[in-house]
């Protein structure tokens, strides 16, 4: 979550508020609105607070428009109504409810079967509020793991993790935050993403493991897992060091396994150990639920794992956060029971197709360059072609946002900094009619921007937000 820090100035103006919003007297009800930035001194009636808060809300985006984020904007009105109903479970208590405790252990047996672990019944998970936090626990497991079998030189011996420039930031924050070195291997030319020889080469006696995205953010391409792990086991052969790989699958783990059935990525490979996806991301759930899951008990050290007499129950835990609800792994459990294998393959289908269809007609517009076309993930980004000089594609997107649409522009990590795309999320609920508007009101922006004398945008890292 972001760190907020109060108002320099606060704003604390006295407001009028409309009559109409008193329960009954329109003159007899509030006339002020409260302040800001502290705790109003006396309550107000439930209709003139929701309508306050609803009002300044107008303000925020459609979320049905983002093509920034991957994360779920739509739902069935019955897992809403199911949400609703588990909203006040702690998912920690699983004492006090045993039935929501139940789906939870449901929804990781699917995953474990969904990704082939050797032996679902052995494999060990848990949901998380997300990629995040479900990174975090890989990457504790990862590290417990290697000071287990370097005791004689720990803490001594500083520990790496080695990834691509590509990552996602929690793998940042997760480096800093544990104390481990990030060794990350940088872009090369059309390769956007980790090469496996060049990771291997970053790997030492210090390395706790290997990151591996199923689905990169950047450009909604997957990494090799399978070339990584080869080329690990050719390390092991040399070197005799062992190094596991953590695939973070936060939105490929839930595509490949419907629409890339022959891509060998997950627990068929002997060196994969974890495996994270987002639930509230191609897992079609609402934000926030994540899931890690471990091929086997040796693979998560007990002693991360804490029992506690919670309630009168004992519950094994492993997990940053303690409290939360219990309704986004109900909407999870409900999710797989509604679609299955046949019912995820078709949502997953169609939001690519309409991914692909709108990258050739993006392609088409002859203005731009495709990176990737959206046959991976549902997902492509594409920049100004090279005799483009009028405008960039931070010009795009500022423009884009003029008609509602939220698309992302950014520059590209190291070594590819010279480069800045576009990127395109599709995500269920973006249907083609929807890609249609999209391309109306691209297709309108175009002549206007042909006629600028130069790009507009100034400040390239302020530009956009939306890097991940």
């Amino acid at each position: 979550m972001p760190l907020h820090k109060g108002p320099e100035k606060p704003d604390e103006r006295p407001l009028s508020v409309n009559p109409f919003f008193g329960e009954a007297n329109p003159v007899g009800e509030m006339t002020e609105a409260p302040a800001k930035h502290r705790l109003p001194k006396d309550p107000l009636p439930p209709a003139t607070a929701y309508q306050l808060v609803h009002d300044e809300l107008m303000l925020d985006g459609n979320s049905r428009l983002n093509l920034a984020t991957f994360v779920t904007t739509w739902m069935e009105p019955q897992a809403a109504q199911l949400m609703a109903e588990c909203r006040d479970k702690n998912m920690i208590d699983k004492d006090e409810y045993p039935r929501t405790a139940e789906l939870e252990k449901r929804c990781v047996a699917m995953l474990a079967d969904l990704w082939n672990a050797p032996d679902p019944s052995a494999a060990v998970g848990c949901s998380t509020t997300g990629s995040s936090e479900a990174c975090m626990l890989a990457g504790m497991a990862l590290k417990r793991r290697w000071a287990q079998r370097n005791a004689d030189r720990y803490p001594g011996a500083r520990p790496n993790l080695v990834m691509g420039v590509n990552v996602q930031v929690c793998w940042e924050k997760f480096c800093n935050f544990w104390e481990v070195e990030a060794r990350q291997v940088p872009m090369e030319g059309d390769r956007f993403h980790l090469d496996p020889q060049a990771a291997a080469e970053l790997c030492d006696e210090n390395t706790i493991g290997v990151v591996g995205i199923l689905g990169s953010t950047f450009d909604g391409s997957y990494e090799p897992i399978a070339e990584l792990c080869a080329a690990l086991d050719a390390l092991q052969e040399r070197t005799g060091l062992d190094v596991p790989v953590h695939v973070d699958g936060a939105s490929g783990a839930m595509v490949a396994p419907f629409l890339d059935e022959d891509l060998v990525w997950d627990f068929r490979l002997p060196r994969v150990a974890s495996i994270n996806t987002s639930g509230h991301k191609y897992g079609l759930v609402y934000p926030g639920v994540g899931w890690a899951l471990w091929r086997d008990k040796e693979s998560l050290p007990e002693e991360l794992v804490f029992r506690v007499n919670y309630l009168g129950g004992d519950m094994p835990t492993f997990a940053l956060n303690f409290s939360r609800p219990g309704a986004q792994v109900v909407a999870q459990y409900y999710t797989f029971l509604r679609l299955g294998r046949e019912g995820y393959r078709a949502v997953q289908q169609t939001t690519r197709d309409v991914a692909r269809g709108l990258a050739d007609r993006v392609e088409a517009l002859g203005d731009f360059r495709l990176l990737t076309r959206g046959d991976e993930l549902p997902v492509f980004a594409f920049t100004t072609a090279p005799d483009v000089t009028a405008y960039d594609v931070f010009d795009v997107s500022r423009r884009l946002r003029e008609r509602g649409w939220l698309v992302p522009a950014y520059t590209f990590p190291e070594n590819r900094q010279d480069l800045s795309v576009l990127r395109v999320v599709c995500r269920n609920g973006f249907s083609s009619d929807l890609a249609e508007l999209f391309m109306e009101d691209l297709g309108r922006l175009l002549p206007e921007l042909r006629r600028q004398p130069h790009p507009f945008t100034h400040d390239k890292g302020a530009a956009t937000g939306f890097h991940h």
